[in-house]
């Protein structure tokens, strides 16, 4: 599969813009039928295909995202996407927004050699940068 990273940032960046744009129909055009979303609450849930397409249309909204902190790679008949993001959501009138880590996993369809998205997950992000000085302090490479 050749496919780079601008790629599959261009494919994170048109699922989100679907859902902005709150067009299930273009969302369901990019997601497989085993798509799954994990959503970081507490405790975490999970919304499979169908049940992500209809919380788009009875209020679970993405009003606007920005993505910062981007890491894509291939891997294989797959490609991951993860970034930290600001994230203004809205979930039955509820606001949901921050500093978010968004993940997303692509997997080449059966039937095509089009990349579809499998897994999308979302999660706050710690706020203590203090935590993320003393990861950075484990990496080996630096």
């Amino acid at each position: 599969m050749a496919v780079s990273e601008a790629e599959i940032e261009a494919l994170a960046l048109g699922a989100m813009r679907a859902w902005v744009a709150g067009d299930a129909k273009a969302m369901k055009k990019l997601t497989g039928k085993d798509f799954l979303m994990l959503v970081g609450s507490t405790p975490p849930q999970l919304l499979d295909r169908p049940s992500f397409l209809a919380a788009m249309e009875r209020g679970f909204t993405c009003n606007r995202f920005a993505f910062r902190e981007v890491i894509a790679r291939k891997h294989r008949d797959a490609a991951w996407f993860v970034a930290g993001a600001d994230l203004d959501l809205s979930l039955g009138g509820r606001a949901w927004t921050g500093a978010f880590l968004v993940s997303a996993l692509f997997r080449k369809s059966a039937w095509s050699s089009k990349l579809l998205l499998a897994d999308l997950s979302l999660a706050r992000q710690d706020p203590d940068q203090g935590l993320a000085s003393a990861v950075a302090k484990l990496q080996l490479w630096k």
